[in-house]
C-alpha cells in the first residue's frame, strides 16, 4: 500500500544510496512530477577529493544529503540502491542495521541474479522488503520515465510506488533475479557491442583506415549511423567504463553460473575497465578526437 511509504503529509519519503547519474536523472524528472522528499548518501562524500562536488550535487538537486547511511535511511520507507554493481552487496550490508521495518529496498544495480538473491536475503533478514530492479535504457533523455523491469515477491508494492512517482515500471516475475537476468543478457549485447566498437575504432584509427571501415559498416548496416554511434560508445566507455566493467563481470558470473563460458562478457569488461581507467575528459570531442586521446593515453600514436 502506498501509505506505508509516505510521510504524514502524504509525500513519498525516499532515500538514495549512491547519487550519481541515474539518481540525479530520476530527481530531475520528479521535480516535474510527484516531488517526493529525498535524502541521499554517496560514499564520494567520504573522499576529500570528491566530497565538495557531491555535496554540491545534493544542493543543486534539492535533496537532503546525509553524512552516512544511517542518517539517509532514518524514517524512510523506500530506498533506491544505485551504486556500482561491485558495491551493491556492500550497500545492502550497510543498510541492514538501519533499514526501517517493511521498508522497500529497490536494488537498481546491474548485478547477476545470484548477487541479487544474496542481497535479498540480507535485506529480508533485516526486516525489509527487497525488489530486483533493472534499468533497461540510458537514463537520458527520459529521466524518471526510463523503462524499468521489476521482480520479486514485493514487486507489486514497488509498482505502486513507481507509478506514484510517474515512472515506467513493469513486473516480469515473482522471483528475485528475473529482472536482472533480462538486463544482463541485454548487456552482453549492448556493452559487448560498445567494447567491439572501441576495439575496432582504435585499431582502425591507429592504422589510418577507420573512416573507410565505418563507411563499409554503414553500407552493410544502413541507417545505423556508425560514426555518430561509435563516438557515443567510445565517450560512454571513457566516462562510465569502470562502472560498465563491474556490470559485465556480473554478466560473466551469470553466464558461468549456468555452465557456459562468459568469455565475451569478460573481454567486454576488460576493454571497459581499461578505457575507464584512462580518466580522459570526454567533452564534446568527435570520434577522431576521442580515439586519438585514448590512443595517446594507451601509449600509441597514429602510424
Amino acid at each position: 500500500m502506498l501509505e506505508r511509504t509516505a510521510g504524514s503529509d502524504g509525500r513519498l519519503q525516499i532515500a538514495f544510496l549512491g547519487f550519481g547519474e541515474a539518481a540525479q536523472a530520476f530527481c530531475s524528472g520528479w521535480q516535474d512530477a510527484a516531488a517526493p522528499k529525498v535524502t541521499a548518501y554517496d560514499n564520494a562524500t567520504d573522499d576529500p577529493a570528491r566530497r565538495d562536488g557531491k555535496w554540491a550535487d545534493y544542493s543543486r538537486m534539492g535533496v537532503a544529503g546525509a553524512a552516512d547511511i544511517a542518517a539517509a535511511l532514518h524514517g524512510v520507507s523506500t530506498i533506491f540502491s544505485l551504486v556500482t554493481a561491485d558495491q551493491a552487496q556492500a550497500a545492502a550490508m550497510s543498510a541492514k542495521s538501519t533499514i526501517q521495518p517493511d521498508a522497500l529496498f529497490l536494488d537498481c544495480n546491474s548485478c547477476a541474479p545470484q548477487t541479487k538473491q544474496k542481497n535479498a536475503s540480507i535485506i529480508k533478514t533485516a526486516g525489509g522488503r527487497y525488489v530486483d530492479v533493472a534499468i533497461m535504457a540510458p537514463v537520458h533523455p527520459r529521466l524518471h520515465r526510463t523503462p524499468i523491469l521489476i521482480s520479486g515477491d514485493d514487486a507489486p508494492s514497488a509498482l505502486v510506488v513507481f507509478q506514484a512517482l510517474g515512472m515506467s515500471a513493469e513486473i516480469v516475475g515473482d522471483q528475485v533475479g528475473a529482472a536482472s537476468s533480462i538486463k544482463l543478457c541485454r548487456s552482453i549485447m549492448i556493452k559487448g557491442l560498445e567494447a567491439l566498437t572501441v576495439e575496432c575504432v582504435l585499431v582502425g584509427r591507429e592504422l589510418g583506415v577507420e573512416q573507410k571501415v565505418l563507411a563499409t559498416l554503414e553500407d552493410t548496416f544502413p541507417d545505423f549511423g556508425w560514426t555518430t554511434r561509435a563516438a557515443h560508445m567510445l565517450e560512454r566507455a571513457i566516462v562510465h567504463g569502470r562502472r560498465r566493467a563491474a556490470e559485465m563481470r556480473e554478466a560473466a558470473d551469470m553466464v558461468e553460473a549456468i555452465g557456459l563460458p562468459g568469455r565475451m562478457a569478460r573481454s567486454s569488461a576488460a576493454w571497459q575497465q581499461q578505457i575507464g581507467e584512462l580518466e580522459l575528459a570526454a567533452g564534446a570531442a568527435d570520434l577522431s578526437g576521442l580515439a586519438d586521446a585514448a590512443l595517446k593515453a594507451l601509449g600509441h600514436t597514429r602510424l
